[in-house]
């Protein structure tokens, strides 16, 4: 029990110990002499520094009273442990308040005026060298830009051509401002730049998502070219002729006279028909004969009805044959080729069901009426109703109506050609 309290005391004893070895002991041997010297050199220090004339020093047994006034409160709180670490310095006492006076508190913005000044007129030769040598690089890269017989060579179409040319321009933009900002010294700037356009650049992506793709779709129909001024095509059920192909959509004239307007992203992905690829063009139609007709009597003499039309083709051949047995009758197909750049092909398939008609009527082969007609006569005798007389002679079927439409589409032509990306002399898919 001794043992465990006398390592206790020793232990409370080191402790103490320690303790007092790490407390700088204040010495005793201060002087006024000491006070002044160290008064003397705070003044000087504060001198030097500048900003600090209201500042009064005062040194007591080393302990030193600082009373003033400064513009702002930031420096007054600077100013004791700049006194502190002088040597000999027990204790600061800092009385420094904030002045109040309107006039001091002006002098240093106004001092940083007019030093912003004398920066700006210094910078400003430097700063005209990199505009002179900015706008160089800008106009040697438009005038590349505006030169016609590379980008025609290398572009396959002028709207290509024209993309090449934008390219130009931006290269030689971003070359220019690397080098201004390389005279100014100030190419740290050129990555914070790049950086903010990337995410812009990447925010307007997704905003003008469509729109991009239009664009895309423009460049890729563009170079394909699938279609031509006054083509007849079909896009999703939409049929009309080919007005002009922009940057954003493909214009149709419908047969009604109405304009459709189809997003080329939409034309570039769907299923396209392009009546107008061939002059050939075949029509079609379905006529019905009765179940007791000689069917082959009744196709060949379709045949050569149809073949004997001065419209139809040679080559390809007309043609007919069975389609399908329905309860009143037998349905038969008909078809015939005509020259569409001469022929109405609407015009033709009409005429051509009127003379078919005819001759299986002169014939006497039946076309089958699904309708029943019940007359009632108080007579006795029948009556005898007149058939009218129907004339054999053939129609003419010219395409007056396509080529008012090509004329129209000619006329809207002429008032937007620049805007039209197809051209006779591109490519054509």
């Amino acid at each position: 029990m001794r043992l465990v309290l006398l390592l206790f005391g020793f232990l409370a004893i080191a402790q103490l110990a320690g303790a007092q070895d790490t407390t700088a002991p204040i010495s005793t041997a201060t002087s006024a002499a000491d006070d002044a010297a160290i008064a003397t050199r705070i003044r000087d220090i504060l001198a030097e520094l500048g900003g600090y004339d209201d500042i009064t020093v005062t040194v007591s047994e080393g302990v030193v009273t600082l009373r003033g006034t400064t513009i702002t409160m930031t420096e007054a709180a600077a100013l004791s442990p700049l006194a502190g670490r002088v040597e000999g310095v027990v204790a600061v006492r800092n009385q420094v308040v904030e002045t109040t006076d309107i006039s001091r508190r002006l002098d240093p913005a106004i001092g940083r005026f007019r030093d912003r000044i004398d920066q700006f007129i210094a910078f400003l030769p430097l700063a005209l060298i990199a505009l002179g040598a900015f706008l160089l690089v800008i106009a040697m890269g438009f005038l590349i830009a505006r030169m016609r017989q590379p980008w025609e060579r290398l572009a396959p179409n002028a709207f290509i051509a024209e993309i090449y040319r934008q390219l130009v321009r931006i290269t030689f933009l971003i070359f220019g401002i690397v080098i201004a900002l390389d005279i100014l010294s100030a190419t740290a700037l050129l990555g914070t730049i790049l950086g903010a356009a990337g995410i812009i650049g990447l925010a307007l992506g997704f905003a003008v998502r469509d729109t991009v793709e239009n664009f895309i779709a423009s460049v890729m129909l563009s170079i394909r070219q699938p279609f031509r001024p006054n083509d007849t095509i079909e896009i999703n059920g939409d049929i009309g002729k080919v007005i002009r192909l922009t940057s954003r959509a493909t214009i149709l004239l419908s047969f009604d006279g109405n304009h459709i307007r189809i997003p080329n992203a939409t034309v570039f992905k769907s299923r396209l028909i392009n009546y107008s690829q061939n002059p050939e063009r075949r029509f079609m139609f379905v006529i019905p004969v009765v179940r007791g007709t000689d069917l082959l009597v009744a196709r060949y003499l379709m045949e050569d009805t149809v073949k004997g039309l001065p419209f139809v083709l040679e080559e390809p051949p007309a043609q007919v044959w069975i389609e399908t047995l329905q309860p009143d009758g037998v349905e038969m197909v008909v078809t015939g080729w005509v020259d569409q750049t001469a022929t109405s092909i609407v015009q033709a398939k009409g005429e051509a069901l009127r003379q078919v008609k005819l001759a299986l009527l002169n014939a006497g082969i039946g076309i089958p009426d699904a309708s029943q007609t019940i007359e009632i006569n108080r007579d006795s005798a029948p009556v005898q109703v007149a058939r009218p007389s129907e004339s054999k002679a053939v129609a003419a079927v010219e395409a007056r109506e396509d080529a008012a439409l090509e004329r129209i589409v000619d006329a809207e032509r002429e008032q937007g050609m620049t805007e039209d990306l197809l051209h006779e002399n591109n490519p054509k898919e």
